[in-house]
Order: structure tokens, then sequence, then C-alpha cells
């Protein structure tokens, strides 16, 4: 009977792949694996596999003696050596739809948040301190602001869709998109540099290798107006967070929203954590009921289209089935 294995998963139990896979007949076995050295015991044998967090290095993709496909829970696929897939001619698909607009709109509370100082104001009045909780300066509105985005995918679209109504300028950088694409999305196409220089607000969501990983970073970070507003729900990694902690000592970054960090879960005593001028979230953007309904099951839909040899979506790694 051919094997699926599950790696990991955050959700209370697997009832949903469970509908999605039952007609094909397939065993579906799932883990929680954290390490290298659990997932190479269950993977070796597996014929299929979905994964979420755990790390699918090098070593745990060359173990795998049967799978024909791997399949990610989410839009990245950073813990999967794309690389190893490729010289064992393995498929990689994600699922790169499922929570556009939750993200989208994540994005813009923290925009909010930290433009009009909501959390400062709100501990301020709930401790019984009436009145402005910050400089008169901090208190900022989107409508006169220049907010550069990089990454123009699905959300990074979505999210230049809502500020529009804000009356935001947008500048935005991502060199995978044509000019004409961006224009018509309402951004300004830009290079990195010139994004960094003009922009109050900085927002990411570009995915996480090898040309974008620490893209803000010490020498970045210099290039920005001084006082600017960072954003990051796209992956931890996309900010070497030493140079973001020195930044925001200095005043170079004003304030910070973060629902990714590096590493996660952020240590319990990082100083990060104490800082005023910094909003956190532990990965969470994506979230909401039919956000992960349709992320189980349209993972559990690709797992079963390899099944049934039918062509895969979203392949990642330019392996074809």
């Amino acid at each position: 009977m051919p094997k699926i294995v599950v790696t990991d998963f955050t959700f209370p139990n697997l009832e949903i792949e469970q509908k999605v896979l039952q007609p094909s007949g397939c065993e579906l076995a799932g883990h929680q694996c954290q390490t290298p050295e659990a997932l190479i015991e269950v993977v070796r044998d597996a014929d299929y596999v979905l994964t979420q967090f755990a790390p699918l290095n090098a070593e745990v993709v060359d173990a795998m003696e049967r799978a024909k496909v791997i399949v990610r829970y989410g839009i990245g696929y950073d813990n999967v050596h794309l690389d190893a897939t490729r010289a064992k001619g393995i498929p990689v698909c994600n699922v790169p739809e499922f929570c556009t607009d939750e993200v989208a709109d994540h994005t813009l509370g923290l925009m909010v948040a930290a433009t009009r100082c909501l959390f400062q104001n709100h501990h301020a009045t709930t401790n019984g301190n009436w009145g402005l909780a910050v400089p008169l300066g901090q208190m900022k509105t989107l409508a006169r602001l220049t907010v550069g985005i990089v990454g123009f995918g699905r959300i990074g679209r979505a999210v230049a869709k809502r500020l529009a109504g804000f009356g935001s300028r947008l500048l935005v950088y991502d060199p995978a998109i044509g000019d004409e694409e961006i224009e018509q999305g309402g951004g300004e196409p830009i290079s990195m540099g010139e994004l960094l220089a003009n922009s109050d607000l900085i927002t990411l969501h570009c995915p996480s290798s090898e040309t974008t990983r620490w893209i803000i970073n010490e020498s970045s970070i210099s290039k920005m107006k001084p006082g600017a507003i960072l954003i990051n729900v796209g992956r931890g990694d996309l900010v070497d967070p030493a140079a973001l902690m020195s930044a925001l000592g200095q005043g170079r970054i004003s304030t910070v929203g973060l629902d990714v960090f590096s590493p996660e879960p952020i240590p319990k005593d990082h100083p990060i954590l104490r800082m005023e001028n910094v909003i956190v979230g532990s990965h969470i953007a994506s979230a909401s009921e039919q956000a992960a309904i349709t992320l189980r099951e349209s993972a559990a839909e690709t797992i079963l289209k390899a099944i049934k040899e039918e062509p895969l979506p979203n392949i990642v790694n330019g392996v074809s089935n």
C-alpha cells in the first residue's frame, strides 16, 4: 500500500487530509518530527511527503528512497533543500494562494499600529495616563507616507491594493516583475537602493532565498531614511536581527512590526521583546479558520494528483512529475 507521510503539523488532527485522500487507498501516517534524525526514519519509505516546518535538509532528502513528491503546507519552502530534491528528481510543490487576504490584512494592521502608536497609547491609557503617550512627531498618517514594498507577488499586490485606499505613494522593488505589471498594481517600479532611500515605511513580501536572505542588514539600513518604519511578515531571515537591534537602539529605524523572526520561536529572553518600539507576533499572519481549511485541502489535493499521475500545480524546484 502506498504510504503518505506527514512529517509535522500544527493542526489538531489530520481529518481534513484523510477525507481528501481516503479514495486513493493510501496509508496516511502523521508524525511530529523536529530533527533531521527523526525525519530520516519516517521519510525513508514514504511514497508521498507532506511537510510544514520540519527541516528537510540534504541528508533527509537523500534518505528518501521512494518519494514521488514533497508538498509544503504554506507559501514559503525554505525548510526544503531544493538542490537536493532536484538531484533526486523529486518535485516540490507549495500552496501559494491560501492566505493572501489574511497576510495583507495583518500587514495593514501592523502599519496602522506602528504609524498611530496604538500600543503605546493603549498601555498609557490603561495605566491611568490620559493624553498623548508619545511625542507628536511619532503620530503619522499613511496618506502622507511613501511606502516601499519589497516583493510584488500575490501578497505584495494585495497590500498595494489596500494602501491605495489610504492614499500612500507606493514604491515597488521586485526584479522578477515587469515595470508595466507593477504600474498596473498601483506601484512605481524602482531599484532597491532608491526604495531604501525614499521610503518612510518599508514592508517585506519576498520569499527567502540566497538573494534575499538578510536583505535588510547593516548596509541596507544605512541607506534607509532615518526613522523609517519596517514591517516583516515574510520570513525571519530577510532581516539580520543584530543589525535590526542596533538600528532600533540608535533610532535609525523608529518602529518595527514583525510576524516572523530569526530564530523562531523568539527566545524568551531576547531583548527585542522588551523594546517599546517593536510589535511582534508568532508567525500567525496567515491564520484564519478558512485559510487553514483551504491550505490543508489544497496540499492533500496535490498529493492526490501525484497519486493519479496528473500534472502537479505550483512546482517550485523545476522538477516535473
